[in-house]
């Protein structure tokens, strides 16, 4: 049940179902998974350990609101793990990995043109991982995973659709694509990187620290 409860809470946070400032109460939390109390409040306990979660003086657990800085903390830290996490994955990947991940990038795009900006979130999510899961590295997929728990609930936030940084050029997804079909890791690692940097670039304008 603690398990079950973990990896419900923590596919909220990554998901962007949670809101930076957002309460989590333990019963609250429990009737909505249909579990009894105690595994959740482990869980908590055990997400806040790892960062994804803060526990205030008077012992409620909140969904963390990140600053300036930490965004730029986790986007650096992203593009060093999920550019080699890409650069691995060029060694593996497939015709079949790759019309996946073309396949999940024309689910994202169509609901970004739609307005369904937390399915486009979803999907965006979807792409980031499957390349990193080609990279047949569970060490580096699971520190990938701790830093989207950190910053998925932002996302939520500050995504609003107003800006589409990709617009007018080649998206990132499509070059990482590119350079996975070539089996160039270098290229890939690169394409990753400047993924990062130029979508979450509208993100931190939104910042006053």
């Amino acid at each position: 049940m603690s398990q079950q409860a973990y990896a419900a809470i923590r596919d909220s946070l990554m998901r962007s179902r949670l809101k930076p400032g957002q309460k989590l109460v333990a019963r609250q939390v429990a009737d909505e998974l249909g579990i009894s109390v105690t595994p959740v409040r482990e869980s908590l306990l055990r997400l806040a350990s790892e960062h994804a979660l803060t526990i205030d003086e008077r012992g409620t657990v909140i969904v963390p609101r990140l600053t300036r800085a930490r965004c730029i903390e986790i986007r650096d830290l992203r593009r060093l793990l999920e550019g080699e996490g890409a650069a691995r994955a060029a060694e593996h990947a497939t015709e079949a990995d790759c019309a996946n991940l073309e396949a999940i990038h024309a689910r994202y795009i169509e609901t970004e043109s739609a307005r369904d900006y937390a399915r486009a979130l979803v999907e965006n999510e979807n792409f980031h991982f499957a390349v990193c899961r080609l990279a047949q590295a569970p060490a580096l997929f699971r520190l990938v995973e701790n830093l989207w728990m950190q910053f998925g609930p932002i996302l939520s936030a500050l995504y609003d659709g107003t800006s589409r940084p990709f617009h007018g050029r080649k998206h990132g997804h499509i070059a990482i694509i590119e350079a996975l079909k070539d089996r160039d890791a270098k290229a890939a690692r690169h394409a990753m990187s400047q993924d990062i940097l130029i979508g979450g670039a509208a993100l931190l304008e939104r910042f006053s620290d």
